[in-house]
């Protein structure tokens, strides 16, 4: 019989160890091919009468919303429903002012408004629902 050499009895351990892995590369990389990315407004951005960008699209949690605008005009508030329903942000509320901000959706209705005065009243909010 021929001796076997050092690192043969290791070998199935290097299999195990690379297959395992393998499947959490490919359980990480799934997770985030599930996310989608969604510019508000499209190619327009976040701007006047955004409040029917929505309309058509599907959207999940986790999914990324990118809003792009001019921030020396604009914001975009995080808010509840009160607040999306009578243009205003709570105390307290997430403000975003970079002009390029990406939001994760959370499970349930996400809202957003400019909080700047009229531009809300103006058409600038979307109300996001996430399955």
């Amino acid at each position: 019989m021929a001796q076997q050499g050092r690192g043969s009895g290791s070998a199935p351990s290097v299999v195990v160890l690379s297959a395992a892995l393998l499947l959490c590369v490919l359980l990480l990389h799934a997770q985030v091919a599930e996310s989608a990315v969604f510019t508000v407004g499209d190619r327009d951005g976040w701007t006047f009468n955004t409040n029917t960008w929505t309309n058509g699209k599907r959207f999940k949690a986790g999914d990324v919303l990118v809003f792009k605008y001019d921030s020396t005009a604009h914001n975009v508030v995080a808010v509840n429903a009160a607040g999306y329903k009578g243009c205003s942000a709570p105390r307290g509320a997430k403000t975003y002012k970079s002009g390029n901000d990406r939001v994760t959706l959370a499970r349930g209705t996400n809202y957003f408004i400019c909080s700047i005065p009229g531009h809300c009243q103006s058409g600038m909010k979307i109300a996001v629902t996430a399955a």
